[in-house]
């Protein structure tokens, strides 16, 4: 028997030379035909996206934990009105307003999601006691699950690591309320210690710089302990914390149609367990067209400000903005990226809370210029699509325009705005998914309508 020989030091490779040339050759004569005709869609009334001609989301199901509005009823009509988003009964602004001057609000917004209610002094106490109580990580997990085979996107870093809790968890199968509960507290607990000590080994094996672990201080905020353990110094000011843990109260969630929350609902009715959804939520918010899309547009702003060498000059921002509406700049997908909303028209409440906080944190670090750049090809780029489009709706910035300039004010790099995001949003895919289990739903099976033909099977010697 002849030996063969295999590496061990990979096991998945990049494909050789030949190998290249038989996948290549399977697409061409296969994937590469396989566009549908976009005319059958409307031919069976198909809700692409889930959404309809409009724009809007088909209704998919119900829920009470947050309501995102865009519209009022008047005489019976829809009229466009500032956007409201609700964490079950309480506007997002007044939660944000009511608690300006305090710590711990991101921590406060999650045990409104969780629980229906906001927590009096003594229940937010002990609420912060049980997160501190899990956000510790074994010396074990954190050697052999993620200083090994670091990942490069933090992400896919987070996902994996995510589901190898599934082997810590002395009853990972258990689906009931209370059970998911206790898992779900201790996923939002560990979340952030993942996501930073991710980022740290991929800076250390990576990019060859040096390792620096640091654990979590128990009196600490989540928005504290994030910049705590990220920066060499571990020191930061009270305005910096303060606009982290606006920024994740904010993202904490946004309704239950957003992809990620739907594919939460998805793989929750399927009765999987609660380490598998919560990977799969992270999955879906990894695309550039969900958590992503704040890297997309700081790195657009970035783009503007190379060929705008004049930030005042809102001629040459204009025609620069044109072009990239044009598909002749930029990523050339005509995209501008953090404008325009699939449900908010005339504004996106957290967009105007978190520009709020980024004038705040601008004046602290003497970059003021940069902020009224921002706030000056906001404005000039939703007349732009406006006029190009010929729309006839308002159009608004949605909160993903100044959220990567901020991230960029507080030091932290980019390959954790995606995961500062999912810290954030996990607290929502919690509840969300405690909803869907307390409330024994059915599973979520959509139809897809068969639009090729049907031909008779052919031997294999007769095939061309």
């Amino acid at each position: 028997m002849p030996i063969v020989e295999r590496s061990t030091d990979k096991e998945i490779v990049s494909p050789k030379d030949n190998e290249k040339k038989i996948l290549e050759e399977l697409y061409d004569n296969n994937l590469s035909k396989g566009t549908i005709d976009l005319s059958l869609y409307v031919e069976y009334d198909v809700k692409r996206g889930l959404r309809d001609s409009s724009g809007k989301g088909v209704l998919a199901g119900l829920t009470e934990i947050s309501d995102v509005v865009s519209y009022d009823i008047v005489d019976g009509k829809k009229i466009p009105c500032d956007g409201r988003l609700f964490y079950h009964n309480y506007n997002i602004v007044d939660l944000v307003r009511g608690a300006e001057g305090r710590r711990h609000n991101f921590e406060e917004a999650t045990y409104l999601l969780l629980f229906g209610k906001l927590p009096n002094s003594e229940q937010l106490e002990q609420f912060d006691s049980l997160i501190s109580t899990y956000q510790s990580l074994s010396n074990n997990f954190t050697r052999d699950v993620i200083m090994k085979a670091p990942s490069s996107n933090i992400m896919n870093a987070l996902q994996k690591s995510i589901l190898t809790l599934y082997s810590y968890d002395d009853d990972p199968e258990d689906i009931s309320a209370a059970n998911v509960l206790r898992q779900s507290i201790q996923i939002i607990a560990k979340m952030p210690l993942i996501s930073v000590y991710a980022y740290c080994a991929y800076k250390h094996f990576k990019l060859h710089e040096s390792l620096m672990i640091r654990n979590p201080k128990p009196e600490y905020s989540t928005a504290e302990n994030i910049l705590y353990m990220l920066r060499e110094s571990g020191e930061f000011t009270p305005l910096e914390a303060s606009v982290l843990d606006v920024a994740l109260v904010i993202h904490a969630e946004h309704g239950g149609g957003n992809n990620s929350t739907f594919t939460t609902h998805v793989v929750t009715s399927s009765g999987t367990d609660t380490y598998s959804a919560v990977a799969a939520a992270i999955a879906s918010l990894k695309g550039f067209r969900h958590g992503g899309a704040n890297l997309k547009a700081k790195h657009m702003l970035e783009d503007i400000k190379l060929h705008v060498l004049d930030w005042n000059n809102e001629n040459a921002i204009r025609e620069y903005i044109t072009k990239i509406v044009d598909k002749q700049a930029f990523d050339k997908t005509g995209l501008v990226y953090g404008i325009g909303h699939a449900v908010y028209t005339r504004s996106d409440p957290r967009e105007l809370i978190l520009k709020d906080y980024a004038k705040k944190l601008a004046e602290e670090k003497g970059r003021t210029a940069e902020f009224k750049f921002y706030n000056r090809v906001e404005r000039i780029a939703k007349e732009v699509i406006a006029e190009k489009r010929h729309l006839f709706k308002p159009i608004c910035a949605n909160v993903d325009f100044y959220s990567g300039f901020v991230y960029d004010m507080l030091r932290i790099p980019e390959e954790l705005f995606t995961p500062i995001f999912a810290i954030s949003r996990i607290s929502g895919w919690s509840a969300h998914r405690l909803e869907e289990i307390i409330n024994n739903g059915k599973i979520i099976r959509p139809a897809y309508k068969y639009v090729a033909e049907h031909l008779d099977y052919i031997p294999l010697e007769e095939r061309k």
